[in-house]
């Protein structure tokens, strides 16, 4: 089992910068590659970023390209999330997955595809 908790969240203005952290506990998540993902209200949760456990190939969504960079340090058993340029429309409750052995784009951008998950942090952008 791998337990995961995410922090860091909270209020920001447009423009500004926040970074999540994702501690897991219970395995190593050096096997496991990590996806962040998001939901706001009244919408479904939907795919921000990943990286992979095999070569730390990094993915994301169209819509934070450029803004979010996702990384790992497996000696910390931690992933986190920098989001730079923070949007409104980034509002959102934001979670981690864990992703036993899975590396590829097609597999790691699917949220069915991930067997833990963390809790969320709630991360509001104003305007």
């Amino acid at each position: 089992q791998v337990q995961l908790v995410e922090s860091g969240g909270g209020l920001v203005q447009a423009g500004g910068s926040l970074r999540l952290s994702c501690a897991a506990s219970g395995r190593s998540i050096s096997s496991y590659s990590m996806g962040w993902f998001r939901q706001a209200p009244g919408k479904e949760r939907e795919f921000v970023a990943a990286i992979s456990w095999y070569d730390s190939r990094t993915y994301y969504a169209e819509s934070v390209k450029g803004r979010f960079t996702i990384s790992r340090d497996n000696a910390k058993n931690t992933v986190y999330l920098q989001m730079n340029s923070l949007e409104p429309e980034d509002t959102a409750v934001y979670s981690c997955a864990a992703n036993h052995l899975g590396h590829t784009s097609a597999l790691l951008t699917t949220i069915n595809n991930y067997d833990y998950w963390g809790q969320g942090t709630q991360v509001t952008v104003s305007s």
